[in-house]
């Protein structure tokens, strides 16, 4: 697998390999790498460049984003025991984290929006962002975002050698100690390899949408919904499901309506044909079995009483509540995350946050009497495990008179 191969050739040769690769993969012409770091002056003027509808949205979308990552701070805690004994939880920021984003045709400083400032709330020491720039050329609008974000370094690279540049280290590049942000399947393959080495996010598949609809809401509107995330790729998964078949109906006619007028149509068409559907559903509690099954990314609540039906939802990325929340308002300015768990992978996992940048470490400082009491229980378990000398390092701080 190429894969494999690029790995283990930036693990080998670190930044000649880095070079090789991205003057193959993004026609560039480079012969050190230090040539393809980027001077935190490009990122102030790519900033100070944008047109000001530009530069309020991305400011807007950023207070939001800080402002709700700032509620997620996890802080240390600690409490004192009858005979002395101290117990706690010590909550410290990764010292550096990586941000692979995409590049090419591809823009998406909401990305960088939604993984970097988390980290740098969660206390990061240093921000690594590496941002591939085929033919040499660099998208203000994602070099803005990273200025704005507070991001530390950019690297014009991209790739698999990206990825093991970040986890392995070169002699510019440093290692990191956990890889976020989305990337094609040969970024979401290296991601996958060099876990263990470091932390990774997630493995995020093709975006999805489930919306449960009440049959009160415009169709207009939630046809265009599905297409919000249809539009992301062929793969992508589109569902309604609603309890009035009529309505199921209208929003059908809705989308063959629409549909010819949307620019990337082909796109929607094949998503929908390939993986979307409109489910019949008994009633709204059967809709939220069916969705708590499905397990999506994405939930639309569009109903009378979202919060009460939610009180039913157990499985999903994010909940966007009631008629008027759309699911692009939480992909840009929202506040909580995009980056959120795919393929039912929300029954176990949740969205970035501020909490995945921050590790625990448990503190345990036992008083004399604390030694006692627990050297007395640790031995005796130690010794039904045969573990002897584990027994006798409790025994020799129990109180032998």
């Amino acid at each position: 697998m190429i894969v494999v191969a690029i790995i283990a050739d930036v693990r080998k040769n670190g930044d000649h390999a880095v070079i090789e690769y991205t003057n193959r993969f993004d026609q560039r012409n480079v012969s050190q790498v230090s040539e393809l770091e980027l001077a935190p002056a490009i990122l102030k003027a790519a900033w100070e460049g944008l047109p000001k509808d530009q530069a309020e949205a991305l400011q807007t979308g950023a207070d939001r984003i800080r402002a709700y990552a700032e509620h997620q701070k996890i802080e240390s805690w600690q409490y004192t025991e009858a005979d002395g004994t101290v117990l706690g939880q010590k909550i410290t920021s990764l010292d550096r984290v990586g941000l692979y984003v995409p590049g090419g045709k591809a823009a998406y400083p909401s990305s960088v929006l939604m993984n970097a400032i988390p980290a740098k709330v969660a206390g990061v020491g240093e921000l690594i962002m590496v941002v591939p720039t085929p033919h040499g050329e660099t998208n203000q609008l994602v070099l803005a975002a990273a200025y704005l974000a507070g991001v530390d370094r950019v690297f014009t690279i991209g790739g698999a050698q990206a990825v093991a540049a970040l986890a392995y280290g070169t002699k510019t590049i440093p290692a990191v100690a956990k890889i976020v942000g989305p990337g094609n399947i040969y970024v979401a393959t290296a991601k996958k390899m060099v876990f263990g080495q470091v932390g990774i996010d997630m493995i995020a598949g093709p975006s999805e949408i489930l919306i449960i609809c009440d049959g009160k809401t415009n169709p207009d509107w939630i046809a265009m919904d599905l297409f919000s995330q249809a539009e992301h790729d062929e793969n992508a998964q589109s569902i309604l499901i609603s309890d009035d078949a009529a309505y199921l109906d209208a929003v059908e006619q809705s989308i063959n309506n629409l549909l010819p007028g949307m620019e990337r149509t082909d796109i929607i068409k094949t998503s929908l044909t390939k993986r979307g559907a409109l489910i019949k559903a008994k009633d709204l509690n059967q809709a939220a079995e069916i969705a708590n099954l499905i397990a999506p990314e994405h939930l639309e609540l569009s109903v009378e009483d979202p919060e009460a039906l939610c009180k039913n939802i157990r499985h999903a990325g994010a909940i966007f509540m009631g008629r008027y929340t759309a699911e692009a308002l939480g992909d840009y300015c929202a506040g909580p995350n995009h980056v959120l768990p795919t393929s039912s992978t929300a029954r176990f996992s949740s969205p970035l946050g501020v909490y995945d940048f921050q590790k625990r470490s448990s503190l345990i400082n036992c008083s004399e009497a604390g030694a006692d009491t627990l050297g007395k229980t640790a031995s005796i378990l130690a010794r039904g495990e045969s573990l002897t000398a584990h027994a006798r390092s409790a025994e020799y701080r129990v109180n032998q008179e």
